[in-house]
C-alpha cells in the first residue's frame, strides 16, 4: 500500500477448524486491504496453531469478546460449525459489524432471509462464502456458456464425489438436526449454488438421499434433479461412497458438450500450506487435466477439443468483500442468493424423505 491508501480493514475470524484455518485465514491474509486481527477459538491447540501461523494476531476465547470491542473491528467472518452460523452472525450484525458467513449461511431459507433483512435494516454487508464460484473448472464452464460454445444448454451434470468408506466423525457427520450435517448441506451447497448461478431459478426439485456407510447418521450419498425456469435440467451428485469417480462436469448443449474430470487444485494447495501471493502462479492445473469440448465423441478415447482451464481464483472472493465494504464494488455473494439455494436444499430434503417431486 502507498501512504495515501486507506488503513486495512480489521477482520475478526470466528472458528479455526477446517474452514477457518484452511480457507478463511489464508485468504483474508492474502487480500490487499484486509488484515487478520483476531482469531476466535476456545481450543488451546488451535489457538497455538493460529498464533504460530499469524504472529501478532489477537486470540479470543469466544465471540462475545469481539462484540465488547466492536469498534476495533471492521468485519466478522463466521467459520464456526453450521449450527452457530445464525446466532453468531445475528450477534455480529447487532453489534454493528459487517459479516461474512461460510456456507450454508443457515439451516433454512427463512433464517437466511431474516439475516438478510437484519443486515439491510442496519445498513451492513452480509456476504456468504461460496468459494467454488471461483473454481477453475466452473470459471471455464461459465465462459463456455456465455460465449455460446455449447449452444443452448439442455442438461448439466455436476459431481462432487469422494471415496471415504470410513467415517471421520465430528458434527459434519452427525444426524442431529440442529447440527445441519450431511452432504446435502455440505457439498450440496456448492453444486446447487453453481447450478443456480449458471442457469437461474429452480422450479422443481427431485432428490434421492441415502445413508450408506455402517455407523453413519447423516446422508453420505445424495442425488438432486433440478428443473430450471428456463428449461435446463441439472443433475447433481454429492457422495462420500463413490469407488469410481465420475466427471466433475458433463454439460450437454444443442451445439456441443463439455466434459471435465478432476477437482480444482486450490483446496489441496491451501491444505498443503501454499498461499496465493501477488504475481505468483495460483489455481492452475496441467494440460493433462483440461476438459474437452465436442459433439458425438468420447473424451475418454481422445475425442473432442481440449479446452484450457482458466485459473482458479479464490482470492477474488475476499477482494470483492473488501471492495464492497469500501463502496467500490458489489457484494460477491448475497444472502438472498444463498437463500435461493437453501430453498432447493430444503425441497431436496423433503423430496427424498417423501419420495415426491417438489414444486417451488
Amino acid at each position: 500500500m502507498t501512504g495515501t491508501d486507506p488503513a486495512p480493514l480489521r477482520v475478526g475470524l470466528v472458528g479455526y477448524g477446517l474452514a477457518g484455518s484452511v480457507f478463511h485465514a489464508p485468504l483474508i491474509s492474502a487480500t490487499e486491504g484486509l488484515t487478520l486481527d483476531t482469531v476466535t477459538t476456545g481450543n488451546p491447540e488451535r489457538q497455538a496453531q493460529a498464533r504460530a501461523a499469524y504472529p501478532g494476531i489477537r486470540v479470543a476465547e469466544s465471540p462475545e469478546e469481539l462484540w465488547a470491542r466492536a469498534d476495533e473491528l471492521d468485519l466478522i467472518v463466521v467459520a464456526s460449525p453450521n449450527k452457530t452460523h445464525v446466532p453468531v452472525a445475528t450477534a455480529a450484525l447487532e453489534a454493528g459489524l459487517p459479516v461474512v458467513v461460510d456456507k450454508p449461511v443457515a439451516g433454512t431459507a427463512a433464517e437466511a432471509r431474516a439475516l438478510a433483512a437484519l443486515a439491510e435494516e442496519r445498513g451492513l454487508l452480509l456476504s456468504v462464502f461460496q468459494n467454488r464460484r471461483w473454481d477453475n473448472d466452473f470459471r471455464t464452464l461459465r465462459a463456455l456458456v456465455a460465449d455460446g460454445s455449447l449452444g443452448d444448454v439442455q442438461r448439466f451434470e455436476s459431481r462432487f464425489e469422494r471415496w471415504r468408506p470410513q467415517l471421520k466423525g465430528g458434527w459434519r457427520e452427525s444426524g442431529a438436526p440442529e447440527e445441519i450435517g450431511g452432504l446435502l448441506y455440505d457439498l450440496g451447497s456448492h453444486v446447487v449454488d453453481q447450478a443456480l448461478v449458471l442457469f437461474g431459478p429452480a422450479v422443481r426439485v427431485y432428490a434421492e438421499s441415502d445413508v450408506r456407510r455402517p455407523g453413519a447418521e447423516a446422508d453420505d450419498d445424495t442425488f438432486l434433479a433440478i428443473t430450471h425456469a428456463n428449461g435446463v435440467r441439472s443433475h447433481l451428485y454429492v457422495s462420500a461412497t463413490t469407488a469410481q469417480l465420475g466427471p466433475r462436469f458433463r454439460v450437454l448443449g444443442s451445439r456441443a458438450g463439455y466434459v471435465k474430470y478432476g477437482l480444482d487444485p486450490q483446496e489441496a494447495a491451501l491444505r498443503e500450506g501454499l498461499r496465493p501471493t501477488p504475481g505468483a502462479v495460483w489455481g492452475m492445473e496441467p494440460e493433462s487435466m483440461w476438459g474437452a469440448l465436442g459433439a458425438g465423441e468420447s473424451p475418454l478415447t481422445g475425442g473432442g477439443t481440449p479446452v484450457e482451464t482458466l485459473p482458479g481464483d479464490y482470492p477474488a472472493y475476499y477482494a470483492g468483500v473488501a471492495a464492497a465494504l469500501r463502496g467500490t464494488g458489489d457484494n460477491p455473494v448475497t444472502a438472498h442468493e444463498a437463500a435461493a439455494a437453501l430453498d432447493v436444499l430444503e425441497a431436496a430434503k423433503r423430496s427424498a424423505r417423501e419420495g415426491i417431486t417438489v414444486t417451488l
